[in-house]
């Protein structure tokens, strides 16, 4: 055999490897933003065209392949051995096929196989010195798309970046019975819970419940809802378009004559597949849902424009004014600069025409700019992965998710210093405030939904208690005595302020709340702390003081309580998989009442 055969396959094989290195695994985190994408070659000229969410993607491009040379076989399969102990385990090269003649063939990776979703990178809340830093202030939020996405990914056998966990989602996720108010003049009710951390019982958790007014079914108001359905290229899979359309068909037969339904689509180009209809035409918006196809560019900016169009014409004063844009996120024509899309979604929202957002798929999936756009437009994000969700979110709680009955809710926490020594929020990054932004009426937060239930939890470390992960200042001011008439017997100082949906200015709701600690912690706080446990395990398991799943999911399936519809035991059912696949990586068993949470 001649020596030079091997040289087209020599170039193979580097092009073969370079094409890897700008793969990345399922569902990679976006690195920080640094300059990129003058860099993306030609093959990926869709790629370009993506937006950039506040950070941006390096694009290795190969360099050329080297000039043939003739070389021996034995020096061809030294290179090839050489080059893959050299290559890093994030190129996920493809397993290498004999050919007939017995040669080691590397099978170029499909286009396809170039994993681009996106999250926004985020640090954990860190530990705050209440001598230090007494006071914590944030925007409430009723996502959930972060725990449905995860759900998806471990489902499909992979542990999630830690970028696409975001502890808050996860813990909205569920109901945890709060008793509601009785009358609409308190749009929601306030429940509190101190008591011991399951994973260190020298501290404490503090929940803070707040659970919106349920509103009559007679007594919703009419809707005005345009569906801004994303039907470009990437959403023609099984995943994304079909199952988007099988959604829409679920919420159909709840529409009502005095509800108005309209359709919008975007590609290439921006179109009206069905004008502002009443509600009770069912025949007629369902034929709209199933000509619904996909193919071309992805045009977001102009299908915004045009579902603000359409959301104008339909408006309904003292109604619900809402878009539900459906995507991948896919973004890559025309207006894609997340800031100016922002800036169009804040404009049209002071109008009374709030924006939602539906993530679809896998593979591209674009969750930091699904997130914004809901953020900004006084809505929420929730993730479609199966039709048993998308029916929970359109039908089961269509008034949590299309609804207003508060807007801009920020909570502020001032803890006692002379009971508490050190506090933790867990999660809601991304609603952080300023202390003096909750004074603000003009500073933007989150809104709660009809029937909606919202919890956020702190990690507390009371005075004396031996569990502080922080030492004592030497020089530091001495701890006010806990005596003190003011604030004796406190915890903390609760205020919450809120504004009606048509409102601007903000009502404040104070309350102290009391340090006395509960013996053991309730069936729902002990649920919600397996919730929070959790997402920290998967991002890293930080802050859980080495609990591993198996002690997550016990704590969880002893707290499940009534769960008429299963979730609580299909969350059990996704910690023991996180542990299977956890254990799988460090090279253990797969079983996940073995696997530890350290990664």
């Amino acid at each position: 055999m001649k020596t030079h055969a091997l040289a087209p396959l020599c170039t193979a094989i580097m092009l073969a490897l370079a094409g890897c290195a700008t793969s990345q695994n399922p569902a990679q985190t976006a690195p920080p933003a640094s300059s990129d994408a003058s860099q993306a070659s030609p093959a990926h000229d869709k790629a370009e065209k993506e937006p950039v969410v506040e950070e941006s993607r390096a694009v290795y491009t190969p360099p050329p392949p080297p000039p043939s040379q003739p070389v021996s076989r034995g020096e061809s399969l030294a290179a090839i051995d050489v080059m893959a102990k050299r290559a890093p385990a994030s190129m996920s090269l493809p397993a290498p096929a004999p050919s007939a003649q017995g040669y080691v063939i590397m099978q170029m990776p499909m286009a396809g196989d170039i994993d681009r979703e996106n999250y926004t990178h985020f640090k954990d809340n860190g530990l705050q010195q209440v001598a230090e830093q007494p006071v914590s202030t944030f925007g409430l939020d009723v996502d959930t798309g972060a725990y449905t996405n995860v759900r998806r990914m471990l489902a499909s056998g992979n542990l999630p970046p830690a970028d696409a966990v975001r502890a808050e989602e996860f813990i909205n996720y569920f109901d945890y019975g709060y008793a509601p108010p009785s009358t609409r003049d308190d749009p929601f009710s306030v429940t509190t819970e101190l008591a011991p951390e399951p994973w260190n019982t020298k501290r404490e958790l503090l929940m803070v419940g707040i659970q919106g007014y349920r509103v009559p079914g007679a007594e919703v108001p009419p809707a005005n809802l345009v569906f801004l359905v994303d039907t470009s290229g990437s959403m023609d899979e099984p995943d994304k378009l079909p199952l988007l359309k099988a959604s829409l068909k679920q919420l159909v037969p709840r529409l009502r004559p005095q509800d108005h339904v309209s359709l919008v689509t975007y590609a290439g180009e921006a179109g009206v597949a069905l004008e502002s209809t009443p509600g009770n035409q069912h025949a007629k918006i369902l034929a709209a849902i199933d000509a619904l196809g996909a193919g071309g560019s992805t045009n977001g900016g102009a299908g915004i424009d045009m579902a603000y169009a359409q959301a104008k014409q339909g408006f309904i004063k003292g109604g619900v004014n809402r878009i539900i844009l459906a995507t991948d996120g896919d973004f890559n024509v025309g207006t894609t600069g997340i800031e100016a899309l922002k800036t169009r979604i804040t404009e049209e929202r002071k109008g009374g025409v709030a924006l939602s957002t539906l993530g679809f798929g896998q593979g591209n999936y674009n969750d930091a700019m699904a997130v914004q756009l809901a953020d900004t437009g006084n809505g929420n994000h929730h993730y479609i992965d199966s039709l048993a969700e998308a029916r929970k979110v359109l039908v089961d709680e269509m008034s949590s998710t299309m609804m207003i009955i508060a807007k801009d809710v920020k909570i502020q926490v001032e803890f006692n210093p002379a009971v508490v020594k050190e506090y933790r929020l867990i999660g809601y990054e991304k609603r952080a405030l300023a202390r003096e932004d909750f004074n603000n009426d003009a500073v933007d937060a989150g809104e709660i939904g009809a029937g909606a239930n919202v919890t956020a939890l702190y990690e507390v470390t009371l005075a004396n208690a031996g569990g502080a992960r922080v030492d004592p200042l030497r020089y530091g001011p001495a701890r006010p005595e806990a005596n003190d008439k003011t604030g004796h017997g406190e915890l903390a100082f609760l205020r919450i302020r809120y504004k009606a949906p048509d409102g601007n200015t903000s009502k404040l709701i104070e309350r102290p709340l009391p340090a006395s600690v509960a013996a053991a912690p309730s069936e729902r706080l002990r649920f919600a702390a397996s919730v929070a446990a959790f997402a920290d395990a998967l991002r890293g398991g930080k802050y859980i003081d080495g609990w591993d799943y198996a002690k997550i999911a016990a704590l969880a399936n002893g707290a499940r309580g009534s769960d008429d519809m299963g979730y609580r035991a299909g969350f059990v059912q996704m910690v023991r998989s996180a542990g299977g696949l956890s254990a799988t990586a460090q090279g253990g068993g797969t079983d996940g009442n073995e696997a530890t949470v350290s990664r």
